[in-house]
């Protein structure tokens, strides 16, 4: 395919039964990390090596002691805009709209998500007195085609808005966590959520690499609420679309290293949705589109061989991604262990490096 219509595996496609049970484990509350480490690097990383079956504890300091020269190293560099917005409706009620990503229409609407649900023709007010969000219309999905009649959504967004931080994180959004939910390599406004692996990286993380001559490549994927959606029957479960970015440069770096049999790192499940969408014949394909790819065991990855990821929810997409590139049964002992050991959980925890 040409460049700028990206490869897309077909999700739609029917699924080997899975049950959701068997992607389920036991965490306690206190196990889940409610703000950052003191700094970035000063994370945990629990290493897990899928031929042997094993794992070991180490310091996110050594993650550069595992790649080696002439890997690749693949981070999404997609930035989180303050796209929760407290509102008052007309009434004088307190309403939330969450704006999700542009709709590409003229009319400079987005997609968002809002508490309570607005109804078609209705409008609430940014800050209170703010500025008009009026809803357009509404999906069966709740999502709500919003635009401003007082001028840019974007522009109310950076004036009104607020951190979306995941709804596992119970407490108020806190000055530091404008910084440290975000990676220092953030580079591309458009997520409502954070690509939770690359936050524990600092500049000495990757100058280490570069040191150590792996080759530093940034993909772009916007995370929408999506990752947070409760599966109900993963047989019938459908992502909500994000959309994405491969520039040429980054896949002609990519097809050398596949060619040649190098590792292919994936800091975090967007960036190996991405690489993993933008794949046919056997390369990577640049350009730009959306994917809905729902990554569950059985899955052939075809580009990425190592993988940096957070510990994620039971039952989520996330685990099942993790446990088709590693095996559910390890990565479910792995979990176990690291529960065991006090690991710290999901978008401000600890992370997992798996070989």
């Amino acid at each position: 395919m040409k460049s700028g219509k990206p490869a897309k595996k077909d999700s739609s496609l029917e699924r080997p039964e899975i049950r959701l049970e068997d992607y389920d484990f036991d965490l306690p509350e206190d196990r889940i990390a409610q703000r950052p480490s003191v700094r970035r690097g000063a994370s945990r990383l629990l290493v897990v090596d899928r031929n042997a079956g094993t794992w070991e504890d180490h310091a996110f300091d050594e993650v550069c002691d595992f790649v080696r020269t002439g890997e690749a190293v693949v981070m999404n560099d997609s930035r989180v805009i303050p796209a929760r917005i407290p509102c008052r409706k007309e009434t004088g009620g307190k309403a939330e709209v969450l704006l999700v990503r542009p709709s590409g229409d003229s009319d400079g609407s987005w997609w968002a998500l809002a508490r309570p649900r607005l109804k078609d023709g209705q409008t609430v007010h940014a800050g209170g007195q703010g500025s008009a969000i009026r809803c357009l219309l509404t999906d069966p999905d709740g999502f709500a085609k919003v635009v401003s009649p007082d001028g840019d959504l974007s522009a109310i967004c950076r004036e009104y808005g607020a951190v979306p931080l995941p709804p596992y994180i119970r407490r108020t959004e806190l000055p530091e966590d404008r910084d440290r939910y975000q990676t220092i390599y953030a580079a591309n406004d458009g997520s409502v959520a954070a690509p939770t692996a690359g936050l524990h990286f600092e500049d000495q993380h990757l100058k280490g690499m570069a040191a150590r001559g792996a080759m530093v490549h940034k993909v772009t994927l916007h995370v929408g609420p999506g990752t947070f959606l409760p599966v109900r029957d993963p047989s019938s479960h459908r992502m909500h679309p994000e959309s994405f970015s491969v520039l040429p440069k980054v896949a002609d770096a990519l097809n050398v290293a596949l060619r040649e049999k190098r590792r292919i790192w994936a800091v975090g499940t967007t960036t190996v949705r991405t690489l993993e969408t933008c794949v046919a014949g056997g390369k990577v394909l640049s350009g730009s589109g959306e994917t809905d790819l729902f990554i569950t065991p059985p899955f052939e990855f075809e580009v990425v061989g190592g993988l940096l990821t957070n510990f994620h929810l039971p039952r989520s997409t996330l685990l099942m991604l993790v446990s088709a590139f590693a095996g559910r049964e390890l990565i479910l002992e792995a979990y176990r262990y690291a529960v065991k050991r006090k690991y710290r959980f999901y978008s401000y925890g600890d992370a997992m490096l798996i070989l």
